[in-house]
């Protein structure tokens, strides 16, 4: 009971309204047809019981004058033939006065007779008035047929002679009737649920399918599909409905298409504008799962052959970039969808060390939708701020090597000038000369640091020097004179190798002393005691250069300085010509502003020409250049 009674509360309210709705139906209609037969049942057993009951006084009148007479033989031989000629009796029986059986036919053993015990109780009544010339007649069912018992008094005259049992064999076509009563009944009561079944079974073909095919049809038109089509037909309204459904999807694939095709192609253009652009660019969805990622940001986190679309950012970034971008990102995303709706940007810089030590800058964004209501992703730009950071470095050790160096030869410089006034009368000439000329270099060496500032700012300018023949062997031995003194305090040795062909180039002569002078001072700097120097000028031949009179020409010159110094690791030798880059101090801690090579590099170019280097780290380092000779 307690599962049927789920099963029916599982089933919806109007299923069960429509089950209790049938049932009452079918019993209300199966109960007027039963009612309806019973009545016509009822006529017909009341007139046959009216033929039976005419039947039984027609043969109780012709069978009490014999009983009167004592004619006991005429009486058996009277109820033998109304008994074989009539079908209709079941069986005869005559009791006496006493209640005894007289005559019974067909002979029943006692079994029988116990059957009729209550015609016998009826005779021994005391009062039977009531039985004064009437019939008892009743049905019942012996041997498994319906039998119409009377009960009939033999009276004549008054004086009760016995009592005659007749069993008539009740109408065949009653007991008919009862079983189809019954079948009837039961029958309408099946054909109404059958009905009720075949309908629901008929809507669900019929009718129920096409709706849930028009229901899944729009499910996949609303998903996005809408190559959805209904191939069920139908006439009257459904099938106007399935028509009209399948141009409504038509039109909308049309549309779908076009616009596919217009986004796609937007898209692609997006995706090549980005994928070209020198950052690198990342886009995330709500969730932060990748949605976008070019090739610039690729390379700066070596995702190549990595699926990333649809995954975290965070499972594939390094620990301490995710424990710096995630709590920004994650507060964007809430600050969007809980309290405002409106754009953020924030910027953060991190280092990465993969192959070398870099800085990028992060600047992270909201995408909201046209209407700035909705939070659609979060765009992640990347930009390698690497050379940046390294010049502000340099900027800030140049400030300060400055600031130093301007610092120390005036403090010098104000020092002694103050012991001279102080003490200008105890002091010998002598002294006062060693004081003025401690000055006097402290001087000049304010003026070579505002000099290098100075000639940084003019060369970085759109002034071009006058290029004039000057003869280079003189150039070059003048600088090497000049750094002889400190060649020999150091046990340098210089060696110049110049080629006898060269006479006469092209250059600005001041600004290449300079040159010359910039890079042998540093050359004498980070060479060991002991060690050489070589200066060499020679031509360069080409195989196409050559002339019928003279044989080979050349029209350019090469410097070249070499030195047995310390060498330049090289991961810095590409930012050597920077400014404020000072690559010593990874290795030393001799003191510089950082522009000299800035300054040669300028210089160099001023004559169309450039500079090159080849280095290794404790063999030595060779800077070279070209230069013009006179036509």
């Amino acid at each position: 009971m307690n599962r049927i009674s789920q099963l029916w509360l599982n089933i919806n309210l109007k299923t069960r309204l429509m089950s209790v709705t049938t049932l009452a139906v079918s019993l209300l209609m199966s109960s007027l047809t039963f009612w309806a037969l019973t009545t016509i049942q009822k006529d017909s057993i009341y007139t046959d019981t009216r033929f039976c009951r005419d039947l039984s006084m027609l043969f109780t009148y012709n069978l009490v004058d014999l009983i009167d007479r004592n004619n006991y033989k005429e009486l058996i031989s009277f109820i033998e033939n109304v008994y074989l000629s009539t079908s209709s009796i079941r069986y005869i029986q005559v009791f006496t006065s006493n209640g005894d059986l007289s005559i019974s036919l067909p002979f029943y053993d006692s079994n029988f007779h116990d059957l009729l015990q209550l015609y016998q109780n009826i005779l021994q009544l005391k009062s039977q008035d009531y039985l004064f010339n009437i019939p008892i007649i009743n049905y019942s069912i012996i041997l498994h047929d319906s039998i119409i018992n009377l009960t009939i008094p033999l009276i004549k005259n008054g004086k009760s002679l016995g009592i005659l049992n007749l069993g008539i064999n009740s109408n065949p076509s009653i007991l008919s009737a009862s079983r189809l009563i019954q079948d009837v009944s039961v029958a309408i009561f099946v054909s109404i649920w059958l009905m009720v079944i075949i309908s629901a079974v008929f809507n669900a073909l019929i009718i129920t399918e096409p709706i849930k095919e028009l229901l899944t049809g729009l499910e996949n038109i609303a998903s996005g599909n809408f190559s959805q089509k209904i191939t069920s037909s139908f006439d009257g309204e459904l099938g106007d409905l399935i028509i009209s459904f399948n141009e409504m999807a038509e039109r909308l694939e049309s549309y779908e298409e076009k616009n596919v095709e217009q986004l796609t192609s937007e898209k692609a253009k997006l995706e090549t504008l980005v994928a070209t652009i020198a950052d690198g660019a990342i886009l995330l969805d709500t969730e932060l799962r990748l949605l976008f990622v070019n090739q610039i940001a690729i390379k700066v986190f070596h995702w190549s052959n990595k699926d990333l679309i649809g995954t975290m950012i965070f499972q594939h970034l390094p620990l301490h970039v995710n424990e710096a971008l995630l709590p920004i990102l994650n507060g964007m995303v809430k600050s969007n969808c809980l309290d405002n709706n409106m754009p953020q940007a924030q910027e953060i810089c991190i280092d990465l060390n993969y192959e070398s030590l870099k800085t990028f800058r992060f600047l992270l964004a909201t995408v909201l939708d046209q209407n700035n209501k909705l939070l659609r992703g979060l765009v992640i730009t990347i930009q390698d701020i690497t050379r940046e950071a390294q010049l502000n470095e340099a900027k800030n050790r140049f400030v300060s090597n400055v600031s130093h160096e301007l610092r120390t030869p005036l403090c010098n410089i104000s020092s002694f000038l103050e012991t001279l006034i102080d003490y200008n009368h105890k002091l010998s000439l002598k002294q006062k000369m060693q004081f003025l000329s401690v000055a006097h270099a402290e001087t000049q060496r304010l003026n070579r640091l505002v000099n290098d500032v100075l000639d940084l700012s003019r060369l970085e300018s759109e002034y071009n020097y006058i290029l004039r023949p000057i003869q280079l062997i003189n150039t070059v031995s003048s600088i090497i004179r000049a750094s002889q003194i400190i060649a020999c305090n150091k046990k340098i040795k210089i060696i110049f190798e110049i080629s006898s062909h060269i006479e006469s180039i092209l250059a600005h002569e001041s600004s290449l002393c300079q040159v010359l002078s910039n890079l042998i001072s540093n050359s004498l700097k980070f060479t060991h005691l002991g060690g050489r120097i070589i200066i060499r000028v020679y031509p360069l031949f080409f195989p196409y250069s050559y002339n019928t009179n003279q044989g080979m020409s050349f029209s350019i010159v090469r410097l070249e300085i070499i030195d047995e110094g310390i060498g330049i690791d090289k991961n810095f030798q590409h930012q050597i010509f920077d400014r404020f880059m000072r690559i010593e101090n990874h290795v030393h801690t001799l003191e510089g502003t950082g522009l000299g090579l800035s300054i040669v590099k300028n210089i160099i170019e001023k004559h169309n020409s450039n500079i090159s280097l080849y280095s290794e780290v404790g063999i030595g380092t060779s800077f070279w250049f070209d230069l013009f000779i006179v036509n």
